[in-house]
């Protein structure tokens, strides 16, 4: 790698937790029906007065799946090769999660079949919910540009991401673990990406191959 870039253990340990966050989502939704808990999360949210309608509506745009090329395109204008890099390979890596893995794995219709009385607003009625790909794509920008941002920045973005997987339960698209499951997809894609392109040196301590012993002294690794 070159210098001033690493790799770090912070995004091994963000890709499997991230990893375990998704499989346990997929596993609760697997059955393909809405629980109790989740359907009364789902209609509070969704219940919220129609004058949030675009507001919100404006901030689920923030997951669309042109989002990271178009961020990427701003990476390019600052130089940041690998960030824009990554950026970019996001979009086939969230289309291999949502559509050739997760949607193959569980198959759990939208609030509109699943939930009796789910106020639906410009979305569809029918059709395979559990990932969110908005939240997939909207979380896997916040793990990509965690490493290049400021803290108070770096809040701004996730909050963000936040609102646009509220902004998906409100519109009626998904219930809420499809949005977590597929925030925590995004975290995981982003963490592997950051892994592949590496990560500014100021972002922490690199990743390390543990410690071997040769001749009494210890080894450092990548």
């Amino acid at each position: 790698m070159s210098r001033g870039y690493r790799r770090r253990w912070a995004d091994v340990r963000t890709a499997a937790v991230a990893a375990a966050a998704t499989g346990l989502c997929a596993w609760a939704v697997a059955p393909g029906t809405v629980g109790a808990l989740e359907r009364r999360v789902f209609t509070a949210v969704n219940g919220w007065p129609d004058t949030l309608q675009w507001p919100l509506w404006s901030f689920q745009i923030l997951g669309v799946l042109g989002m990271p090329l178009l961020v990427a395109a701003v990476a390019l204008l600052l130089r940041r090769w690998r960030l824009a890099l990554a950026l970019a390979l996001l979009v086939p890596l969230k289309l291999v999660v949502e559509r050739e893995l997760l949607k193959v794995l569980v198959q759990r219709e939208r609030p509109g079949t699943t939930i009796p009385g789910a106020v639906l607003r410009d979305v569809p009625s029918a059709g395979l919910s559990f990932p969110s790909g908005h939240a997939v794509v909207a979380f896997g920008i916040v793990v990509l540009l965690a490493p290049y941002l400021r803290r108070r920045w770096l809040l701004v973005v996730v909050a963000l991401a936040l609102l646009n997987s509220v902004a998906r339960a409100y519109l009626g698209g998904h219930a809420p673990l499809d949005v977590l499951g597929g925030a925590a997809a995004g975290a995981a894609a982003g963490a592997l990406l950051n892994l592949l392109v590496g990560v500014p040196s100021t972002a922490g301590p690199p990743l390390r191959a543990p410690v071997a012993l040769r001749g009494g002294r210890a080894l450092p690794g990548g």
